[in-house]
């Protein structure tokens, strides 16, 4: 009997368990079926009852072509990077950093302007109007203009300070980004912002592209030894650096490197510049405030005495520039007759411009597909372009790239100042 009893009870105790899971089961199926009849359930409007996934319900006449997407695809593309742009003028050339800014400007970006206190509060207050006006600008907030201008000397380290400057701004102010790069008004890109910030996207962020070399040359006795005073560091009015009698000695605390003025430089190295936390920075700085043409040797010399940041440098400063041979103090301005060789040159900006020279609406048709007076039209315009309308006035995603024949231009250059050939060998040498 006592064997029947404990057979019926560890039955009785398996009815019981089955019954425990089989009510939760039972539930579980209804509320599922339920749901699913649910979702076939639809609005007049066509939208799902219970939506389950990410849509958005403004309104038909939103200028952002993604609150009409209802799937939102994963794109395999690496995310673009942001470049913030210091763009930098002087006396009369307002006009020229306005069409500078606006062949340059992408909404993904970051901009710094500056016309230099020489300008005159005139030219200064139409720079600030027009960037406060435009309608872009004004939608992304992405356009800054430094409204207390520095006094800025030719050849002198007052150039150097304003950069220095202008990246302090960015780094407070201009959010997130990659990549900084410096131009003055009279530099003009030869690629469109998709194609540079797509080829840019396969890049690694800590790149900095500056022309440089230790094989100063003449410069040794021409800049390193003599010592300037640049009097643009204490007095309101513009005067030109001056020498004094007194030569110094090439620095043995750290090497001299010199190149190009113009470059981009990574987010990391500009910080590393800005808060110097290993004094570097700040010493060189000292020693460059007594130097001829500064700008042509203080990031240079940093980034190839930093041990963090020599094995960084692409040697290039991404420019097409015609310069006599031996090199003058000033390249030469380029005209319609420079076109087939900026353009087979494969990089992304090109200077020297005369203000409105007919070469620049060259670019703008042939290179750039740009409207008078408009912005560059990229992946993010979706406007139409009907008679002569602003494609750009319609804004849709503005990660979405759009790259012409220009990225694969820009690609080709890259790649060979990455290969084997040029990267290792020609870096801090």
């Amino acid at each position: 009997m006592k064997k029947q009893l404990k057979k019926y009870y560890s039955h009785l105790k398996q009815n019981q368990t089955e019954k425990k899971w089989m009510f939760p089961l039972a539930i579980a199926s209804i509320v599922s079926l339920f749901l699913l009849f649910i979702g076939t359930l639809t609005c007049s409007d066509g939208t799902p009852v219970i939506p389950f996934y990410r849509y958005s319900t403004l309104s038909e006449d939103s200028l952002f072509i993604e609150s009409k997407l209802h799937v939102i695809h994963v794109s395999k593309l690496p995310a673009p990077p942001r470049l913030a742009y210091f763009i930098s003028g002087s006396v009369g050339d307002g006009a020229m950093l306005r069409r500078t800014l606006l062949a340059l400007y992408h909404p993904y970006n970051q901009y710094i302007v500056h016309l230099e206190a020489e300008a005159g509060e005139k030219e200064r207050l139409e720079l600030f109007e027009f960037v406060r006006e435009f309608s872009l600008f004004k939608r992304f907030g992405n356009v800054i203009v430094m409204r207390k201008p520095n006094l800025v000397t030719y050849r002198g380290p007052t150039m150097v300070a304003n950069t220095l400057h202008a990246a302090a701004i960015l780094l407070k102010e201009g959010g997130e980004w990659d990549w900084f790069i410096n131009l003055s008004s009279s530099d003009y890109p030869l690629v469109t912002q998709d194609d540079l910030l797509h080829t840019f996207s396969y890049l690694p962020r800590d790149l900095n592209f500056i022309d440089h070399t230790s094989d100063i040359g003449w410069k040794e006795f021409q800049r390193a030894k003599p010592v300037i005073v640049d009097p643009g560091l204490y007095l309101t009015k513009k005067s030109d650096v001056f020498w004094i009698t007194q030569r110094r000695s090439v620095p043995t605390a750290f090497k001299l490197f010199t190149g190009s003025a113009w470059m981009a430089l990574s987010r990391p190295f500009i910080d590393y510049c800005i808060w110097g936390w290993d004094n570097l920075p700040r010493t060189v700085l000292m020693y460059y405030t007594n130097f001829i043409s500064s700008p042509e040797g203080y990031f240079h010399t940093v980034a190839c005495n930093a041990h963090e940041f020599r094995n960084t440098t692409v040697n290039s400063d991404l420019h097409y520039i015609s310069w006599d041979n031996p090199p003058k103090q000033h390249p030469h301005y380029l005209t319609v007759e420079d076109m087939q060789m900026m353009a087979g040159s494969n990089a992304p900006f090109a200077r020297k411009f005369h203000q409105d020279d007919p070469v620049l609406d060259k670019i703008d048709s042939d290179l750039l597909f740009r409207g008078q007076n408009m912005t560059v039209p990229g992946g993010w315009c979706i406007g139409s372009r009907e008679s002569g309308s602003d494609p750009c006035s319609v804004v849709g995603n503005i990660t979405q790239l759009r790259p012409t024949t220009g990225a694969k231009k820009l690609e080709t250059l890259i790649s060979s100042l990455l290969s084997n050939d040029n990267f290792r060998p020609r870096q801090c040498k």
